[in-house]
């Protein structure tokens, strides 16, 4: 097989449909548009209008807020770790958030990774971290590892 006997299958494209071209093509004069109205002009998007009455997104009441500056971190479980660890995946002993990610535990930082509790952790790990909650700062030195909670770096602002 050569690059120029590359084909597609049968019926895996099909033409282009030509609108306005006459009668004979069954979609000549109105272009499959049918008769007047205004989704029959050029120009037209509709999208959320709902013929004059009040679109829905009016008439629902908006509570709350939402915080553009909010940080949202990655999160990893101690039975996640303790998985990837047994896997051969980490090594135990020193862990930061780069060898999580190397690591393919965390997929993305986002502003920083934090320790939750679920799972059980066997290895002893030293875990430098953003954020970590109670219970996995236990589980961690039951275990007879440490937590070092680093503190996260602020994003640069746009001000200066």
């Amino acid at each position: 097989m050569r690059l120029n006997e590359l084909r597609d299958k049968n019926g895996a494209t099909s033409a282009r449909k030509r609108v306005g071209r006459g009668i004979g093509s069954g979609t000549g004069k109105t272009a499959g548009r049918g008769m007047k109205g205004q989704k029959s002009r050029s120009g037209v998007a509709i999208n959320g209008y709902e013929g004059g009455q009040m679109p829905i997104y009016m008439r629902l009441p908006k509570r709350g807020f939402n915080n553009p500056n909010k940080k949202r971190y990655a999160t990893v479980n101690l039975g996640r770790l303790q998985t990837a660890i047994d896997a051969g995946k980490l090594e135990a002993g020193a862990i930061d958030e780069a060898a999580l990610v190397a690591s393919g535990v965390v997929t993305r930082l986002r502003d920083g990774v934090r320790l939750l509790g679920k799972g059980e952790l066997t290895a002893s790990v030293e875990l430098t971290i953003t954020g970590a909650s109670k219970s996995a700062i236990e589980a961690v030195e039951k275990a007879g590892g440490k937590v070092h909670i680093a503190k996260s770096q602020p994003a640069p602002s746009s001000a200066e």
